[in-house]
């Protein structure tokens, strides 16, 4: 069996695709460059993670005409990334613009291209309440898409293991599984020291925490 990975570099891509290999898939791993802030440190990361895995192929796609769209703080330099605020409610300004639509097409061609049965994407719960495309509806209707819109015809299965997961769950299963999270990366803004203070950087930690574990990646605060 061979599965496309959508691998970022980030704790949940990375937990997601030590799961697909332990489920008996090759992995196939896709990184994509969207012109985020910190693509050179995700792109590093990226491509440990795959050789750890031994994954049959990594491959790499510059997707950067979103930051040309702009309206994220992830991919336009003249928005702020906001630090973490507790309560906050509405779509995040790191929100970027159907991002993961954009991401699914290219991965399922790449799978439709390589006969792989499935495409693995790390959605979960804290990201869905506030990011429209992470949501498992989305995922349900994008299915029907591939089912309609390729000649593979309903053979390629989107995988969400996490959908209904949260980062403290989903830490607790990558250590199950041995992930090596010192070389993953979460940070919205540096490419050398995490903030500490974003709300990746918020969840990510809060999620070491509960499990009375210190995140292994350096921080230039930990609240």
């Amino acid at each position: 069996m061979k599965a496309v990975c959508l691998l970022s570099g980030g704790m949940d891509s990375t937990t997601l695709a030590y799961l697909a290999k332990e489920m008996g898939y090759e992995v196939l791993a896709l990184h994509l460059t969207y012109g985020q802030r910190t693509a050179e440190k995700e792109r590093a990361c990226a491509r440990t993670i795959a050789g750890l895995l031994e994954a049959e192929e990594f491959l790499e796609i510059d997707v950067g005409y979103f930051s040309k769209f702009g309206k994220s703080a992830l991919t336009d330099p003249a928005i702020a990334v906001e630090d973490y605020s507790e309560g906050e409610e509405g779509i995040p300004q790191t929100y970027v613009p159907f991002r993961n639509a954009n991401l699914l097409s290219m991965a399922v061609s790449f799978a439709e291209s390589r006969d792989a049965e499935a495409v693995f994407i790390g959605v979960q719960s804290s990201d869905y309440s506030g990011y429209p495309d992470c949501r498992e509806e989305f995922i349900q209707a994008f299915q029907r898409a591939v089912d309609l819109g390729t000649a593979a015809g309903g053979r390629i299965r989107l995988l969400t293991p996490f959908v209904h997961m949260n980062k403290t769950e989903i830490v607790q299963k990558g250590l199950d599984l041995g992930v090596p999270y010192e070389h993953t990366w979460s940070c919205y803004t540096q490419n050398e020291v995490a903030c500490g203070v974003c709300d990746s950087c918020h969840f990510r930690l809060e999620a070491f925490r509960a499990l009375g574990i210190e995140d292994p990646i350096p921080y230039r605060v930990r609240p």
